[in-house]
């Protein structure tokens, strides 16, 4: 096993284990003394902190969970610049690191493999990728969450839209298997929706709002 081969590992487990660190776990139950996956969905994500927690809480957890993705992605700029990838790779690694981040987030070593849905993480998988296509999924996300007011729904869309990119190249040069994980990423999106989609079949999905009605 060459340097590089084993960098690349390394690199593939750390992209994991940062996102398997679970911001919302942690914090409600330091702080708020309950585990945020006993309330609400019983996810462990922004969008249940949230609607448990509160706006401040929703907000750190947002946030941190945006960075872990941005952050895990970014370590294939860094192996590129150590010379252990070439740059011709650096779209492909960053959408492998990316996927082992956002594989983290959904199931994390640190809180017994149930964790969130992965949207926030992948998120910052793209704006680390490609800021016009974050910018954009955002852009999507938000319209559809300010006219349905299903998170779930906005989620889903913005995830299928950045395959797309990555599929029309809007997110630089990509190879087949470029393609395909793009593809993958949209599809475990929709997978670790599959409960809402059937909610929303039955008309029973929660809606959100910007700001709280009545």
């Amino acid at each position: 096993m060459n340097s590089s081969t084993l960098w690349i590992s390394a690199t593939l487990l750390g992209c994991y284990l940062i996102g398997s660190i679970p911001a919302a776990v942690w914090l409600s139950k330091s702080l708020y003394g309950i585990d945020v996956r006993t309330q609400g969905s019983g996810n462990a994500g922004a969008t249940n902190t949230f609607r448990v927690l509160g706006k401040k809480a929703g907000i750190f957890v947002l946030l941190f969970d945006i960075f872990k993705g941005y952050g895990g992605t970014s370590l294939a700029s860094v192996l590129v610049g150590m010379s252990f990838l070439p740059e011709s790779d650096e779209l492909l690694f960053k959408m492998v690191f990316g996927l082992a981040t956002v594989l983290g987030h959904i199931y994390p070593v640190f809180a017994g493999f149930r964790g969130g849905k992965g949207v926030a993480t992948l998120l910052g998988m793209v704006f680390c990728i490609s800021p016009l296509a974050g910018g954009i999924c955002v852009a999507i996300f938000l319209v559809l969450f300010s006219t349905l007011h299903f998170v779930s729904v906005g989620s889903m869309v913005a995830a299928l839209c950045f395959a797309v990119m990555v599929l029309l190249g809007f997110c630089g040069p990509a190879n087949t298997l470029t393609q395909i994980m793009a593809l993958f990423l949209a599809a475990l999106v929709v997978y670790t929706h599959r409960t809402n989609i059937q909610k929303l079949k039955l008309g029973t999905e929660n809606k959100m709002y910007f700001v709280k009605k009545g």
